[in-house]
This record gives structure tokens, C-alpha cells and sequence, in this order.
């Protein structure tokens, strides 16, 4: 299942690859009419690399290895264009900044830009309809009806372009609803093993244990010769949704799924970059504090920063700094709300660009914070939440970050208890899973939301 994704967009990213590559060796033809000699070729290969390197973090960028976008090709054709557009500016920029490089392929790289948007654009046509044709191909089966079920039938439903199609539930003890939508449930065992053959089902979610039933545990070891896949529900949700069901969790999962002393190298290195990237951010921003802070004094009363008592790692209280974005008259100071009319006209704008947040390398540099990790919460918040949510107080068994798997979910999440519960199931996937490419995946998505104006 999360194999199969992989391959795809690994698919994707070779084709992309190649065609940069390919492209390259037909601008040379073209521009120099003959093969290109080995020198030329040289000259050109290992500085084009470079950029292209950076082409490819544009496309990541702009969502280019999103299957979604894959699938729309309206969608795509334009973040392509506009992805193209950038990355070729990026790369005369890239030419005329590097005087020590002996090429400077102004009619190159137009020809270049030209047959690579032309190769581009018909390999990702060629890849969307080899995807689409592929999608009706992952039928799958659920076994079990709760709630659970239901929320991953209407995560599979929103995201067609994940290329599962759910052809039946099944749960013997259902006595009142026969379908979900437009997906039947059936019943009863009788004609169980010939329907799974029949819908050609390639994998089966199981949402309750067949362990209740020696009926079904035996109609499902029947099918193993179909080359069927079994997996629980839990675990297929956290590969499709990127988040962990609160209903799964218990003590078990925690012991089960969190090994925390395999991360003690992981954190010393994580905490080595996010020194220099802070630094980094510090040193060229710097600049442009003082102007910030004019901004913030011309439009309201009140400091340039706002500071405020957040709990860190192991509910460790630490004081976050942040720049001002409200007015401090007619303030309770109580949570943000969505379309918050305290929030200032230059405030807003600082949220949507995620500048208000520059402060926060201070945090991080003083190892209260991290770039990638939970929000940081109020302690009076936490103290509420952990009493109506059961390990809540988990979600702290790592350094807070500036952003994270829920910052960048696409959704809203105010300080309430439902919302407080979809953080929960972001922030312990992030927890479980945390890596290396897992927080430079963050990073980057987080590049694509301020550059697409969706900040909070």
C-alpha cells in the first residue's frame, strides 16, 4: 500500500530526472547543430546539475510530486508552467552570480527552457494517464464497521488520486444500515470468499479482529492464495492520511511504536541543524527587524514582540517570542480565532507570510524550540486538554516546533477540543515517525504554504 506510493512518485522523480538530463543533450544539438563533443557536454553537465538540483526542490515546492496534482491536469499544467518559469529565472540568476563558471548559455538555456517545458509537459501527460488507467486496480474490502471505518471511507473518498477504491464492508453483526454512501455492506459469510474473488479485492483492512469469528478467520485464510494483503486498519490510515487514529491508541501503542532511545542520534543531529539554520535565518533577516517593528509601532499601540509563557519538551515551561500581529486595546488575549478582528492589518500580513514567527530562532538557538515539531501550547490549555483528551500530555515528548505535520495539513485547527484531537493524531504521527526526510518534507511543504499565502 504505502509501497505502492513510493513507487509512483519514485517513478515520477526518475522521468523527471531523465527528462532535465535529456533535455539538456537536445538544447546542445540544437544550439551547436552536431552531436555535442565530449568537452561541451562536460562544460555544461556539471553546472546544470546544480541548478537542476534546485529545479527539483521547486517542483517539491510547488506540490509537482503531489499525485493529486498529477491527476488534475488542468492544476497541473499551470504550477508546471509557473514552477518552469521560476526555476528558469533561478538559473540565469544562478549563471550571471557565478562569474568562475566559463559558460554563460544565455541562448542555451531559452533553447533548454523551450524543449524541456515541450519533453516535460508529454512525460507528465504520459504519467497521468498511466496513473489514472492504474487507480480502479486497488480495490480493497473492510472488515468491521465503527467508526473508524467510516473515517477512513471518507479519507479515501476525498483523496481519489491514492488509487483505492473501497468495493464492500462487511461486519455479520450489523442490523440497520446496509449501505455507507454508495459502498454496500453485506452481512453475512455465505457468499464472502466468491464476492472477494469476484471484485478481484487486492487488500483487506481489517477494523475488527477475525479472531471473534472462526467462520471468517477461516474464509479469509481461504483467500490467501489470491495474493490477498492483509493489514489493520490503524496502520492503512496512518499511510494514507499521515496521522494516527485516537481511537487506536492506548498504552500498547505508545510501547509499541515509540523507540525513543533509536532517536538519541536522530535528536543530537537535528539539533545541530536547527543551529545553523537558525543562525542562518538570524543573520539575513536581521535587516529587516527594525523596518518590521516600524510597521507594528505605525499601526498600534503597544510592544514590537509579543511574548508569552508556552509549555516545551516534558511540559518545560519556556517564555516564545514572537512579532506583534495584534492590537493590544479591547484584548483578552485569550486564542486565536479563525478571522480574528484583533488581528491588525500588517499583523495579518506577517501571519500569512509567517514572518511574525522570524523571532522564534531566538527560542530555538536557546534549545527551547525546534524548526519541525507540535505547536506550542498555553500551560492553562494543556492542563484543560489533558483532562478530556487521553494522552494528550504525550505530545510533549518532543521539543515544539515553529511548524509541523499539522501546520501543514491544509486545515484550520483552533485551541478547541475537537480541534486539539486532529492536532493529537498529527503531532503523534510526526512523534512516531520523525526522521531526517521527515522534517526537510515539513520544511519544504511549509515553503509551499507561505509562497501560496495559506498561512494561519
Amino acid at each position: 500500500m504505502q509501497n505502492e506510493l513510493k513507487i509512483k512518485k519514485t517513478l515520477l522523480f526518475l522521468g523527471d530526472i531523465a527528462v532535465l538530463y535529456i533535455s539538456l543533450f537536445l538544447a546542445l544539438l540544437i544550439r551547436y547543430q552536431k552531436m555535442p563533443t565530449s568537452d561541451l557536454w562536460q562544460s555544461h553537465f556539471y553546472p546544470f546539475s546544480i541548478i537542476f538540483a534546485g529545479w527539483i526542490i521547486i517542483f517539491y515546492i510547488a506540490g509537482l510530486y503531489n499525485l493529486h496534482i498529477a491527476v488534475n491536469n488542468t492544476n497541473f499544467f499551470r504550477t508546471s508552467l509557473r514552477s518552469i518559469a521560476i526555476a528558469g529565472l533561478t538559473s540565469a540568476a544562478f549563471f550571471y552570480l557565478t562569474p568562475q563558471i566559463a559558460i554563460t548559455p544565455k541562448r542555451n538555456l531559452l533553447i533548454y527552457l523551450i524543449i524541456f517545458f515541450v519533453l516535460f509537459y508529454a512525460w507528465r501527460s504520459l504519467y497521468n494517464g498511466l496513473l489514472g488507467s492504474y487507480l480502479p486496480k486497488n480495490n480493497i474490502a473492510i472488515i468491521g464497521l465503527n467508526n473508524q471505518t467510516k473515517g477512513l471511507i471518507n479519507e479515501l473518498v476525498s483523496k481519489p488520486h491514492l488509487g483505492y477504491i473501497v468495493s464492500f464492508v462487511f461486519d455479520g453483526e450489523i442490523t440497520g444500515e446496509e449501505k455507507i454512501g454508495y459502498i454496500p455492506v453485506i452481512r453475512d459469510t455465505k457468499n464472502l470468499e466468491n464476492i472477494i474473488t469476484e471484485k478481484k479485492i487486492d487488500t483487506i483492512i481489517l477494523a475488527s479482529s477475525p479472531h471473534q469469528s472462526e467462520e471468517l478467520r477461516a474464509i479469509l485464510f481461504n483467500c490467501l492464495p489470491l495474493k490477498i494483503s492483509y493489514v489493520n486498519l490503524p496502520n492503512f490510515y496512518e499511510a494514507i492520511a499521515g496521522k494516527i487514529p485516537t481511537e487506536s491508541i492506548n498504552q500498547m501503542w505508545f510501547l509499541e511504536n515509540l523507540s525513543e532511545g533509536d532517536k538519541r542520534w536522530f535528536d543530537i543531529l537535528k539539533r545541530g541543524y536547527d543551529i545553523m539554520l537558525a543562525l542562518l535565518i538570524l543573520i539575513l533577516s536581521i535587516i529587516f527587524w527594525p523596518i518590521i517593528a516600524l510597521f507594528i509601532k505605525l499601526e498600534s499601540k503597544g510592544p514590537v514582540f509579543f511574548t508569552q509563557i508556552r509549555s516545551g519538551k516534558n511540559n518545560k515551561p519556556f517564555k516564545i517570542i514572537k512579532f506583534r500581529t495584534m492590537a493590544i486595546s479591547n484584548n483578552d488575549f485569550s486564542p486565536t480565532r479563525a478571522d480574528d478582528k484583533r488581528i491588525t492589518l500588517f499583523g495579518s500580513f506577517l501571519r500569512k507570510t509567517r514572518i511574525d514567527e522570524l523571532p522564534q530562532v531566538i527560542n530555538i538557538l536557546k534549545g527551547d524550540m525546534s524548526f519541525v515539531g507540535p505547536r506550542p501550547e498555553r500551560p492553562e490549555l494543556i492542563k484543560e486538554l489533558e483532562q478530556r483528551i487521553p494522552f494528550y500530555h504525550e505530545r510533549m515528548l518532543v521539543k515544539p516546533g515553529v511548524t509541523g505535520s499539522d501546520q501543514i495539513s491544509g486545515e484550520y485547527h483552533s485551541p478547541s477540543y475537537e480541534d486539539s484531537l486532529k492536532k493529537l493524531q498529527y503531532d503523534l504521527f510526526y512523534i512516531k515517525n520523525r526522521s531526517i526526510y521527515l522534517d526537510l518534507s515539513i520544511i519544504l511543504k511549509t515553503i509551499a504554504t507561505i509562497l501560496s499565502r495559506k498561512g494561519v
